[in-house]
C-alpha cells in the first residue's frame, strides 16, 4: 500500500542536461522519465513542475529588467515541459502539459478542475511557465500546485540524497538531516527550497520530501512509506 497517492515533483532545469550542463540530454531525460514511470504503474496520481535553468539562468547583467528575465525563464521551462511530455509518450505514458501562461498551439492553459481530472485519469501532468507572475520561482510554483492538486507530498528532486548541514560536495564533515520542521529550514537557512515556496508548504501542511533523482528508487521506495532522503514537516 502506497503511502502518498497524489505527488508533485519538482524537477530541477539543470536536471535535463545531464552531463553537458546546459540544454537537453535526451538519454538522461529518458532516464529520469523511466524512474517516474515506476511510480506512475504503481497508480500513484503525479504533477511535475520543471525549472528552467539548463536554458536559461535570470538576469544576464544588472541593466537587464527582471521582469523580462523572468518571463524568458518561463518560457524556458515550457520547452523543458514539452521535453518531458514526449519522453512520456515515447515511455507508453499518458501526460499533459498545461502552462501558466496561454499557448494554445503548444499546451493547455492552466485550469485546476482540467489538472484534477487528469490526475483522476492517471495522467501525469506537467506545469510549465512557473506561476505564470515575475518574482516567483519555480519552486513557489510547484508548492503552489501542490497545494491546488491537494498533493499528499511535494518532492524535491535534486542531485543529492537528500538535506546536509552544508554542502556535501564541499565538506567532507556535513552531515544528512533524516527531518527537519519548515522553521529548521527557515531559520537556518538551509538550501531546500526559497522561503516562500516553504512557507506556503508549511501554511497548507504539505511535507516536503528531498531525494536523489538519480538513485534508481529512490522515488519508488519514498511513496512506499520508506525513510529515503529527508522528510520535512511541521513535526518536530
Amino acid at each position: 500500500m502506497e503511502k502518498y497517492k497524489r505527488i508533485l515533483i519538482k524537477l530541477s532545469g539543470e536536471a535535463l542536461a545531464g552531463t553537458k550542463k546546459t540544454g537537453v540530454c535526451y538519454d538522461t531525460v529518458l532516464d529520469i522519465c523511466k524512474k517516474i514511470k515506476k511510480v506512475h504503474d504503481k497508480n500513484v496520481q503525479i504533477g511535475i513542475v520543471v525549472g528552467g535553468g539548463n536554458f536559461w539562468r535570470g538576469r544576464q547583467n544588472e541593466e537587464f529588467d527582471r521582469a523580462t528575465a523572468d518571463y524568458i525563464g518561463m518560457l524556458a521551462t515550457c520547452m523543458n515541459a514539452l521535453t518531458l511530455n514526449d519522453a512520456f509518450r515515447q515511455l507508453g505514458v499518458e501526460s499533459r502539459v498545461q502552462t501558466a501562461i496561454e499557448m494554445r498551439q503548444v499546451a493547455e492553459f492552466y485550469i485546476k478542475g482540467r489538472a484534477h481530472k487528469h490526475l483522476d485519469k492517471n495522467r501525469i501532468v506537467i506545469f510549465g511557465c512557473g506561476t505564470g507572475s515575475p518574482f516567483f520561482s519555480t519552486d513557489t510554483a510547484a508548492a503552489l500546485k501542490a497545494a491546488e492538486i491537494h498533493a499528499d507530498v511535494l518532492i524535491k528532486a535534486t542531485n543529492v540524497d537528500g538535506v546536509y548541514t552544508s554542502d556535501p560536495k564541499l565538506d567532507k564533515e556535513a552531515k544528512k538531516y533524516d527531518s527537519l520542521t519548515y522553521l529548521d529550514v527557515l531559520n537556518k537557512k538551509l538550501k531546500v527550497m526559497d522561503s516562500t515556496s516553504t512557507t506556503l508548504c508549511m501554511d497548507n501542511n504539505i511535507p516536503i520530501a528531498v531525494v536523489n533523482i538519480n538513485n534508481d528508487n529512490d522515488l519508488v521506495d519514498l511513496v512506499e512509506g520508506k525513510k529515503i532522503g529527508t522528510i520535512i514537516t511541521n513535526e518536530e
